[in-house]
């Protein structure tokens, strides 16, 4: 394999995929308003010469290269969080600017800078040569993410694949192109969306004594829930804090995985409640629960934590703890329903998906990684970079959570930009990333050993709940 005619390739398209990002980020696309960049992907993939171009029912933007039936797939998420304060933006997020080195504005590093790369990527196989004999490659721009990571690929697997006549058997892995920093990685935390409701009873507010006030027991388990989170692990605390995972006394199955991943978390993000009046008792109060799962933890145990918390036993029958459903319409007017549980995944370094990307990265560009320097701080990548090892992992959850979580499709990620710049103002991504990128996906089809593909690439996948969603 060429690597250098691949790198220079790649570089050749460098103001193709600055052009392509821009476009995507003029479109504003939060989650279920992706109609817009979907058709600005349609026609770049379209004006590329992709052998297929389709939008499933969900919304999801699926171009086709190369013929076969052994499928390797680029997922990239394509809609985006709001912009939040406006103030604390310098320049329009949707417009923004770029120099020689940084393109800013809304989804440059989460992530449309993936899909640029992605997008180009296929295109550098197909110029090249590079898709292997009885292989195709699949570029995913998927909807919904930011809603309900995973969300886009259990319709992939349950609709789009059957009514294709694809088996989920047939994709040999799936690189996601999330943000890396640079890395390779090969797992993540799960996560879930708890629920907690508390009953009251409400009463004039001149004679408060009269009523039973949810909004005073919710604040009881607030603080329980902040121990649980900020606790040490110890005899000196009532209620021991989610570090214990990493402790082999705790967590004796998967302490080592729980120690690659970090620690569990959780944090209330957000609280509700309902009062006849500002002059009246509340009668019901509710909060959100952001649960960031490590290895060893299973969605029962963390609702179980939740009821066990001291305040939630003490108000009894009063208290409800519960996952979230969604079941937001896509931008087609399509609704998936599912539950609101994001399976925890580590696949093995030695797998061969994993190894390839290590090959290609190693090949290309070295055994360090990479990403443009400069002396000012908001436009360096290595001091993001600079010291940490090639194949880690993420901090936050990507749609990893369905391809590998769910369905043990084996999955790994390289992607342009910066997790620290994801949901942040004044977002920026690099262009060299942009081409780093997508050279690494051209050359990893023909670097990927299938004859060394096992049956145990996973080396933490949690358990599933009950649910039979189709």
């Amino acid at each position: 394999m060429d690597f250098e005619r691949i790198k220079g390739t790649a570089e050749r398209y460098r103001g193709d995929m600055s052009r392509f990002l821009r476009e995507m980020i003029s479109h504003p696309s939060e989650s279920c308003e992706e109609k817009e960049v979907v058709m600005c992907i349609k026609a770049e993939m379209e004006r590329l010469g992709y052998d297929k171009v389709e939008i499933d029912g969900l919304g999801n933007i699926i171009g086709w290269m190369g013929e076969g039936d052994r499928i390797i797939a680029i997922d990239s998420h394509i809609d985006t969080v709001g912009v939040g304060n406006r103030a604390n933006w310098t320049a329009d997020p949707y417009q923004g600017w770029e120099d020689e080195a940084v393109i800013y504005g809304r989804g440059g590093s989460d992530q449309e800078g993936g899909m640029a790369s992605a997008v180009y990527g296929a295109k550098i196989m197909k110029d090249l040569g590079l898709i292997p004999e009885g292989y195709r490659i699949m570029v995913v721009g998927s909807v919904q993410e930011e809603d309900c990571d995973g969300m886009c690929w259990q319709y992939i697997v349950n609709k789009y694949f059957p009514a294709n006549g694809i088996r989920k058997e047939q994709v040999e892995f799936v690189i996601s192109t999330e943000p890396t920093d640079g890395g390779i990685y090969r797992g993540h935390r799960g996560r879930m969306e708890i629920r907690v409701d508390v009953k009251g009873v409400s009463c004039h507010g001149s004679a408060p004594e009269r009523g039973d006030n949810a909004i005073y027991k919710m604040a009881d388990i607030l603080q329980d829930v902040r121990a649980l989170n900020e606790n040490p692990a110890d005899d000196s605390v009532e209620i021991k804090g989610l570090v214990k995972m990493l402790d082999p006394k705790y967590n004796p199955e998967h302490y080592e995985d729980a120690r690659f991943l970090g620690r569990g978390t959780c944090t209330t993000s957000q609280i509700f409640y309902t009062s006849p009046s500002r002059c009246a008792v509340a009668d019901s109060c509710a909060i959100s629960i952001d649960r960031r799962m490590t290895a060893g933890e299973t969605y029962k145990s963390c609702l179980k934590e939740i009821e066990d918390l001291p305040s939630v036993k003490k108000y009894g029958d009063d208290v409800k703890v519960s996952m979230y459903m969604y079941d937001r319409p896509a931008w087609t007017g399509e609704v998936y329903e599912t539950e609101c549980y994001f399976p925890t995944w580590i696949n093995r370094e030695s797998a061969a998906h994993v190894q390839a990307l290590i090959d290609a990265h190693h090949a290309l560009f070295g055994d360090e990684r990479q990403g443009y320097s400069d002396a000012d701080s908001y436009r360096d990548a290595m001091h993001l970079r600079t010291g940490r090892p090639l194949t880690d992992k993420w901090t936050f959850s990507t749609n990893g959570v369905a391809i590998q979580g769910r369905y043990g499709i084996p999955c790994v990620g390289f992607g342009p930009g910066a997790e620290s710049w994801a949901h942040a103002p004044n977002e920026i991504t690099w262009k060299d990333d942009l081409v780093r990128c997508a050279a690494l996906y051209a050359a990893v089809p023909g670097l990927y050993k299938s004859e060394n593909k096992t049956a145990d690439v996973t080396q933490f996948r949690a358990e599933l709940t009950d649910n039979d969603i189709k």
